[in-house]
């Protein structure tokens, strides 16, 4: 009898603190690893001829394993759907450049949520939702970050989106907590350091945390170490294909180097490790037809896209579906598929209903969480529709001029695609369109699509935004270096 008064004491102080029972048991610490371009295809276990992913394979068999998890067309808009729980564009943006990737001010993020339940927040790698300093992670409740600026290393374009002038894939000079650094390695190595090295932090004060891993690997330019390039050009690939590919198996030697640090520190069992990429793999790698090098033979080699239709950029499958590999030990059954559609935005729920939180920003937040599917992959999941839109229209322009074009609307079994329908049960590539023989679902797809961007239009808060007359990152880096200078990182032994 005390027990039951003292469980049911303890459940209403979660009440009271806008946490809940936790439905498996335990609030784990977090580990978010995205890489940027990789897509679904380039991984060892998802069929591909070439590269080779060991330590993903590893994890593809440990987790449980979303396989229709879809996400947007580009980086910035998947990524500000990871962080909201909602619609890209429902959080102002609808490019990756111009000001128009920069993640709306009243958004609420994971790493805010999170933080109702006592988790410290790091960021490792890319942000792309603003380089202007309200923007910037250590402003929008990450407690670490070691972040690029712009979309990639060395990016610059004629608004605020660029990184330090002159930045290379190896020995970057890094923001760190809002102060420059210069480090000592190649970038996804040093991200990856960092990373770990935070959760070492952690781990010493025995702080939850929600880690944040985002590589601006295998992005262009394809400049990979020498050593993982070299396998592929000695192969017969071009330097940039090999590249490519090398950047992706570099990749996999630091999930390597992190699942096994977690198991050295007993961290393993009480931490969330997920894998995904952040749309389709990249332009011409996965182009039917395309030529990514020669083999020893003389003959050309194709590219692979797990037989999808659509790379980066596109609304077809191939353009927005990813892996996404989740692992819990003890608690999610490894090897098992969840073949549901599920998408970018039922993450944040999906984390903050394991870490107990039931208060999240209603209006915000429209993805569902995956906690049903976690404890049973084959459990009753109501269908809905998924919207899609490319965007990325001139600057200045009329976004509902273009709000039939690159679009497309996504249910469990169909996805409408411009004015073409396809079954994607009976035919997973995309090749017959089916529209007019469904022109009920075509019509219900639409219509559905039409709601949508009336709900979201209003909230397209960027399109009018001015041009930066300067580059943030140039400007402070520039301040920095004739002030006080840029100091070596210290990087964590680990």
């Amino acid at each position: 009898m005390i027990y039951k008064k003292f469980f049911s004491l303890l459940c209403s102080l979660f009440i009271i603190h806008g946490l809940s029972a936790l439905p498996f048991g335990e609030s784990p610490n977090i580990i978010l690893v995205i890489t940027d371009d990789q897509g679904y295809g380039p991984v060892g276990k998802h069929g591909h001829p070439w590269i080779k992913t060991p330590n993903l394979d590893k994890l593809h068999g440990q987790s449980i394993r979303f396989e229709r998890f879809l996400v947007s067309p580009t980086c910035s808009p998947t990524r500000a759907a990871l962080m909201s729980g909602r619609h890209p564009m429902k959080n102002g943006i609808t490019h990756t450049i111009l000001e128009r990737e920069r993640m709306a001010l009243s958004t609420v993020t994971l790493p805010q949520v999170l933080a109702k339940a006592g988790y410290a927040s790091g960021i490792f790698g890319k942000w792309h939702l603003g380089d202007e300093e309200p923007y910037q992670p250590h402003k929008r409740g990450f407690d670490e970050a070691f972040i690029h600026g712009a979309g990639g290393i060395g990016q610059k374009f004629n608004c605020s989106c660029a990184d330090v002038p002159g930045n290379k894939y190896f020995n970057p000079v890094i923001r760190h907590n809002g102060s420059f650094v210069k480090t000592n390695g190649y970038c996804t190595d040093l991200f990856f350091t960092a990373g770990m090295g935070w959760i070492q932090e952690m781990k010493a004060k025995r702080k939850p945390f929600f880690a944040y891993i985002s590589t601006n690997a295998p992005h262009g330019p394809f400049i990979a170490p020498p050593q993982n390039a070299k396998k592929f050009t000695d192969l017969g690939f071009s330097e940039r294909d090999a590249g490519f590919y090398g950047m992706i198996e570099n990749i996999d030697e630091n999930m390597g180097r992190l699942m096994g640090k977690l198991d050295q520190w007993d961290l393993s069992k009480n931490t969330i490790l997920i894998f995904m990429s952040d749309n389709g793999s990249v332009g011409g790698m996965v182009r039917e037809g395309s030529k990514l090098g020669t083999s020893q033979d003389g003959k050309p080699m194709e590219g692979f896209n797990a037989g999808m239709k659509g790379a980066k950029a596109s609304a077809d499958e191939g353009g927005v579906r990813v892996p996404f590999f989740i692992r819990w030990p003890g608690k999610f059954s490894p090897g098992k598929a969840v073949e549901r559609i599920t998408a970018h935005i039922d993450l944040l729920p999906t984390l903050a209903d394991i870490a107990g939180i039931d208060q999240l920003p209603k209006e915000q937040v429209e993805g569902r969480s995956l906690v049903p599917l976690l404890k049973n992959p084959n459990a009753k999941w109501k269908d809905r529709y998924l919207f899609t839109q490319g965007a990325r229209w001139k600057t200045g322009a009329e976004p509902t001029d273009h709000m039939w074009k690159r679009f497309a609307v996504r249910n469990e079994r169909f996805r409408l695609v411009e004015n073409s329908l396809y079954d994607m049960k009976a035919d997973p590539g995309q090749t017959t369109d089916i529209a007019g023989k469904f022109p009920k679902i075509v019509k219900s797809m639409r219509e559905a699509y039409e709601e949508f961007w009336k709900d979201t239009r209003p909230l397209m808060v960027n399109e009018d935004a001015p041009m930066s007359p300067t580059r943030p990152y140039h400007v402070l880096y520039e301040k920095q270096l004739n002030s006080e200078g840029i100091p070596t990182w210290r990087e964590p032994k680990l």
